[in-house]
């Protein structure tokens, strides 16, 4: 590969910055990231604002809605927070950008879980696409909630969230050491 090349890729993967910046902990370190897309009903977007991980040191991206906005790219770990389409139809359930964000291989290497919303309307489809990318990313499927969420499902996706980067900061530091 030319030095041509190497520059004309590395300017095509340029990293996105985070939708909400994490406020970080004392001496600067981020704890982790959430990576999640909303449609133009909003309804994931007022969730995972409503969370203020960004107040627990957790980067918010947003996957682009519109084909035109440049695209998302992610270099660090992520939990994948995601609607279910397809009004019932799970060959439908995940949203194109999402399928577009995680064929990028460096997209898809820092996954570490999913998160999914979905309309009890779609009966068994319900959170389908937490289930399917949980299976094609090979990662846990964290957590599913409905439309907008409640209270309590805010607060147990950003308890869980900050646990899960945290014990994860930890198995880090202790492999570290060992």
């Amino acid at each position: 590969m030319s030095d041509m090349d190497t520059q004309d890729t590395q300017r095509e993967r340029e990293l996105s910055a985070p939708e909400i910046p994490a406020e970080a902990e004392e001496g600067g370190a981020v704890l982790g990231a959430v990576v999640y897309f909303s449609s133009a009903s909003e309804n994931t977007s007022r969730f995972i604002k409503n969370c203020h991980l960004e107040k627990q040191g957790i980067n918010v991206y947003r996957i682009p809605l519109r084909p035109k906005e440049p695209a998302l790219n992610v270099d660090e770990p992520y939990i994948l927070v995601v609607p279910t389409y397809g009004g019932g139809n799970p060959k439908k359930a995940v949203p194109v950008q999402v399928k577009k964000f995680l064929n990028d291989p460096a997209n898809r290497a820092g996954i570490q879980g999913v998160i999914a919303s979905g309309n009890t309307n779609f009966g068994e489809a319900f959170c389908a696409a937490g289930d399917m990318i949980s299976a094609k990313c090979k990662v846990p499927f964290m957590y599913y909630f409905e439309l907008m969420g409640t209270q309590q499902d805010r607060e147990k996706v950003t308890r869980g969230v900050v646990d899960f980067f945290t014990r994860r900061k930890t198995a880090q530091a202790n492999t570290a050491q060992s």
